[in-house]
């Protein structure tokens, strides 16, 4: 398998405080990994290490074979690194089509915006409505929309289906399907182990920042003894 994104012993802080430890996984083109984590596990704070959001780091973040570890987070996504954050971050004070527009890139075989309203056709009844006026749901559709609508050849999804409406993370999981299919390297932090068992090809386990294991797509709902306690503990949350 030929890696879209590599963490190498990856490690971040907030100030003194360390909140990722040696950190190492990969993600191939076409492949979906759950990060799988209760609250506080670090999950949100991997995602931002290889974004380059976090404040400090060590340890290498390679996208495509190219060290990004000393760019900033702009010049990462140029690179073809795209991020969903669980808070969406979208422009509430523009429209919808504005907010996918911004950010739209071709590419051969990439996303178009008929592609997008396609994926997502709540967002096609609504493209002149302010982002502000949409629903928690509807605003994590248009995130997702905007992250794809620049084509990124490896996407950071944290925590998708949580807080929304069974019918939008049915919209979630067909968005990530579509990604794997144009080959997009796919890396989703959930807690959600029903929702990462549909769309994961396999799930990396972390604890207190550091990745303690992983697990076959099948051990998510059936989890085998060696990831019992973290799954178990994950799930309870």
């Amino acid at each position: 398998m030929n890696a879209a994104l590599e963490l190498r012993s990856v490690s971040a802080y907030y100030g003194r405080a360390q909140v990722l430890f040696d950190a190492s996984l990969a993600v191939g083109s076409g492949e979906v990994v759950a990060l799988i984590g209760r609250n506080g596990a670090g999950k949100t704070s991997l995602l931002c290490a290889a974004m380059g959001l976090m404040p400090r780091t060590s340890g290498s973040v390679v996208l495509n074979g190219v060290d990004i570890s000393r760019e900033p987070a702009f010049a990462r996504a140029r690179r073809g690194l795209g991020y969903v954050p669980e808070d969406r971050r979208i422009f509430t004070d523009l429209t919808v089509a504005e907010n996918l527009r911004i950010a739209l890139r071709s590419a051969n075989d990439g996303f178009t915006e008929h592609d997008l309203l396609t994926l997502f056709p709540n967002l096609a009844q609504m493209l002149h409505r302010p982002a502000s006026a949409m629903s928690g749901g509807e605003q994590q559709m248009l995130a997702v929309a905007r992250t794809l609508a620049a084509n990124p050849r490896v996407v950071l999804l944290d925590e998708p289906s949580e807080g929304i409406a069974p019918l939008v993370v049915v919209k979630m999981r067909d968005a990530i399907v579509a990604m794997r299919a144009r080959g997009v390297a796919t890396l989703v932090s959930e807690q959600n182990l029903h929702f990462a068992a549909a769309i994961a090809d396999r799930a990396v386990l972390i604890e207190q920042g550091r990745i303690v294991g992983a697990a076959k797509r099948e051990e998510l709902l059936a989890p085998s003894a060696d990831v019992q306690r973290v799954l178990t503990l994950t799930a309870a949350v």
